[in-house]
């Protein structure tokens, strides 16, 4: 990717990542991702915002080449995470005199990490201003978003506010702009799901800090610019809401068809009660869609056969994940089938340790679904009912 001008002062010189399709080695890219580190282009100082995942540093320094930029002043680290902050020693090294300007925590991540020097860093605090020629930044730290040293950075004379993690999206387009790709909400609600969604109280915390500003433009590190702030800003107050949805989700595994039986009588029973139920087969389903259905579900169901006296390990990760990611799900129960015994259902409960739940109880089927079990899920369905339509939704 060529840079992208953004406005006079703001070029987008970061990189696209059409292939990548896992990012640390867990979470799922269907659709890649981009590093977005941007320029401000003042009259006397050049500031970088971020750099750009060090396989892709080659095409960072190609754009500062062809914007034809000589000198680097600062780098603004807001994140050290690597796909942020892992060029700036190629960057240090074609622009020398260049100063870091982060955080203490953030600083002292990026000398264990880069082994830069300390003498290269400048040191801010939150909500200080730093003037360089005619470009004045504002730091707002923003930690637990989703690291302890994450901190945004406001770009005053262009309202403009550099986002880190936030309002991001692994989403790999030629499109400049969130509004022009209609892909965009998905992507946006799944990066949240797999990474924003253990910290949104920290997030209803740091909305309100950016509300104080002006903001006419975000510029996340990850995915498309929002120069519709508004949009991004009201997808995060309500996907770091508590607010569920009447929706139950059935995540399963089934190897002899057992489960599987157990899990559509179930499905059937919940719709003749008008209940919304998604089930959600994790030997095929991604499980960046499994917890974009945790930000709405307000019970779920976890369908489990028994393997070697406890839970099928497929399953059992579900829940490490639904338990890591702290979801706002009401209520859990389970279903499931076993062959002569085990400690499946306390296993599960045990690896949910994180989510306060009202516990919806479980039906455990000896074999395959029979007739004399059928009365059991039907009660169980009518229990999920009652405590999903006594929700009070917003």
């Amino acid at each position: 990717m060529s840079f992208r001008k953004i406005t006079d002062k703001i070029h987008l010189v970061g990189a696209v990542d059409w292939d990548r399709r896992l990012f640390d080695e867990l979470i799922p890219l269907p659709s890649g991702t981009t590093y977005n580190s941007y320029l401000i282009k003042g009259s006397e100082k050049n500031i970088l915002i971020d750099t750009v995942d060090p396989p892709k540093s080659d095409e960072l320094l190609e754009n500062l080449d062809n914007l034809g930029i000589k000198q680097i002043d600062y780098i603004v680290c807001q994140h050290a995470e690597q796909d942020h902050s892992g060029s700036i020693p190629f960057v240090l090294k074609r622009y020398p005199s260049a100063k870091i300007i982060t955080n203490e925590k953030c600083k002292e991540l990026l000398i264990g990490h880069l082994r830069v020097s300390e003498s290269d860093f400048v040191v801010v605090k939150d909500n200080e201003e730093f003037t360089a020629g005619d470009i004045t930044l504002k730091f707002i730290f923003a930690p637990w978003v989703h690291w302890p040293e994450t901190m945004l950075t406001y770009y005053t004379q262009e309202n403009a506010l550099f986002t880190c993690d936030m309002f991001g999206s692994h989403l790999a387009t030629h499109h400049l702009y969130s509004d022009e790709d209609d892909r965009f909400k998905l992507a946006a609600k799944r990066y949240f799901a797999e990474i924003m969604l253990p910290f949104r109280n920290h997030i209803r915390k740091h909305l309100e800090k950016i509300e104080a500003q002006k903001v006419e433009m975000i510029l996340p590190s990850h995915g498309p610019v929002h120069r519709r702030p508004d949009i991004a800003l009201d997808f995060y107050r309500k996907w770091s809401s508590e607010n569920t949805k009447q929706l139950v989700l059935i995540p399963y595994v089934s190897m002899h068809d057992s489960t599987e039986g157990i899990v559509k009588y179930l499905l059937s029973e919940l719709s003749k009660r008008g209940v919304n139920a998604v089930p959600v087969n994790l030997s095929e389903t991604d499980l960046g869609d499994f917890a974009m259905y945790l930000i709405d579900a307000s019970a779920v169901v976890f369908g489990v056969p028994t393997v070697l006296a406890g839970p099928h390990p497929v399953v059992a990760y579900a829940a490490m994940l639904m338990n890591a990611l702290r979801a706002p799900t009401k209520g859990i129960g389970f279903v499931g089938s076993f062959g002569w015994g085990g400690k499946t259902e306390e296993v599960m409960r045990s690896l949910l340790q994180n989510i306060k739940f009202q516990d919806l109880g479980s039906v455990f089927i000896k074999g395959v679904l029979k007739e004399d079990s059928r009365e059991k899920i039907s009660v169980f369905a009518e229990n999920i009912t009652g405590f999903v339509k006594n929700i009070k939704y917003q």
